[in-house]
This record gives C-alpha cells, structure tokens and sequence, in this order.
C-alpha cells in the first residue's frame, strides 16, 4: 500500500484508568467506555477501509486539562508508530504558557505537539475565548507553531468567530463540527454560525463526533446527512478532515459504522476530494509525517 492510501484519524482518544481518573466518564451514559482504551484497542477496533484506505496515521487528543495527561500522551506518541501527532493541554491564561510549551516540546515526544485544545465547551463565561488572557496565551500557541482546537457547543460558536477575527494567523480547528444538535433536527442557528466561521480561511473542521449528538441506538445516515451538506457547502471538502472520536463513539456505533457512513457520505466525490477529507487535510493542517507503516 502506498502512503496516499492510508487513512489519517485526525481525533481519537485514549485513557488508562489506572493511571489518570477521568472523572466524566463517571457520568450516566458512559458505562460502555468505563474502561481503559490504548492504541492497541484502537487498532483491533478499526478494521474497515473507507474509500480502499486504511488507518494508518492518528491524532490523539487530550481528555482532561492535566499536562501530566498532556507528557504522557507525547511520551506515547514517542513510543507508538500509529500515532502521528498529539493535540495537548495548557493553561491559555497563565502568563508562563510559552515556556509550558516550550517545556512539553523539549520533552519526551514533544516533536509530536502539534496543537493545543481547551475543554470551552464545559466554560460558563459567554466570552471564555475573548478574555485578555485566553487571547495572549493564543498569540503565543500561534507564535510556538502550534495550531489551536476549537471543542465548543453550538451556542458557543460566535466566540470561535470572534476568535477567527482577531487571530486571522492563527490554524483553527472546529472540533466535531460545533457539536450539531442532530438528534433534535433543528439546525437553523448552528448552521448560521458555522457559516459565518467558515468565511474564515484559516479555519477547517472536523467531520467528527456527529453520533454521539444523534440518537444513540435508531441513527442512520440519513439523520447525518444534512449536517454533512452543510459542512461540505460552507467549508468544501479541502478543509474537512475525518475523526473517529475513539472509543466515544463506541457509545453510539463504534470506529466501523463510522467509517461506513463517512464513506456513503464520500460518494459521488472525486479521488481528490476524497483523499483530502481522509488523510490530506489533516497530514497538512498538523504537519504529519508521512506514514509507510502497517498497523
């Protein structure tokens, strides 16, 4: 297999219990990932091609805002061939985050930081992202050559346009696409927004985590459909990226059905397109290495 044919999952995760609690997984829902998840669990889980691709590369993302989770992720990444590249933790606000970076880049693995992400999502304050501090600390992500992610709810997504305005230099990812609310249908406001974030051309998005805001057990393809016209439209398929968000889409299919819907979804595009939503987009946006080895 030649290195255009292998797949790139741009958003997984993984977790050892035993070594660093993660205390959302304690909330009701969770049972089925209640468990500790490694590169080896994703290998054996991630066995259908997309496209003739298979998984050959991967971007893993942290869970909790820990840099001892951050280390050990790079330090992993270090070890494992699968994993390409490691979107880590710091505190945006702390005046000390460029030498944080700079620390976690002198570390183990540290070649394998490739962008920094903050859990918004979870954040009360309407304008987390437009804080004074949030925003150095950004200027300084930017500066160190990293790229940021953008984890936020729909509601959230005038900050991630706010942001995109004033740090135009700035690579942005919309992690899981804004969150749609899928299982409720109502798309209007969340598609208004995500248009307006896609005029920005430093930003691209994640085709990722779109199960787990659907219905759990009765989604189908046609329930993700009008979510994936609208990314397609607002953003093309040259800056979209495919993520699997291991093991918790496990809660509403698993990495298999996921990978047989992006490629219905795939249909009709060209072999172009289709690389770029599968592995070139995301190789180019955290400037992965090429990847020639099997998993």
């Amino acid at each position: 297999m030649s290195e255009t044919e292998w797949l790139v999952d741009a958003h997984h995760h993984v977790w050892d219990l035993a070594r660093r609690p993660q205390p959302w997984l304690d909330e009701p829902g969770h049972e089925l990932i209640r468990r500790t998840f490694g590169p080896s669990d994703l290998r054996a889980s991630a066995t259908r091609a997309i496209a003739g691709r298979r998984l050959g590369t991967t971007v893993v993302v942290q869970c909790v805002p820990s840099l001892p989770e951050t280390r050990d992720l790079l330090a992993l990444a270090d070890v494992d061939p699968l994993i390409g590249g490691v979107v880590g933790w710091a505190d945006l606000t702390s005046p000390a985050i460029g030498d944080v970076l700079d620390e976690l880049r002198a570390g183990p693995g540290g070649r394998h930081l490739k962008s920094v992400r903050h859990l918004v999502q979870g954040e009360r304050d309407p304008e987390w992202l437009q804080q004074a501090s949030v925003e150095r600390g950004l200027r300084t992500v930017g500066d160190c050559g990293l790229a940021y992610d953008v984890l936020i709810r729909p509601h959230q997504l005038p900050q991630a346009i706010r942001l995109a305005e004033q740090l135009p230099d700035l690579p942005l990812v919309l992690d899981h696409a804004g969150k749609p609310p899928v299982v409720g249908g109502d798309l209007a406001s969340w598609e208004r927004n995500l248009r307006a974030l896609a005029r920005h051309p430093q930003v691209t998005c994640k085709v990722s985590g779109l199960v787990t805001e659907a219905d759990h057990v009765t989604w189908t393809t046609v329930d993700i459909r009008p979510v994936w016209d609208t990314l397609l439209s607002a953003f093309g398929l040259e800056r979209l990226m495919f993520g699997s968000d291991w093991p918790v889409c496990v809660l509403a299919g698993g990495w298999n059905r996921w990978a047989s819907t992006v490629e219905e979804l795939l249909e009709g595009c060209s072999a172009h397109e289709t690389a770029a939503v599968l592995a070139d987009t995301a190789t180019a946006f955290y400037a992965l290495a090429p990847t020639s080895c099997e998993t």
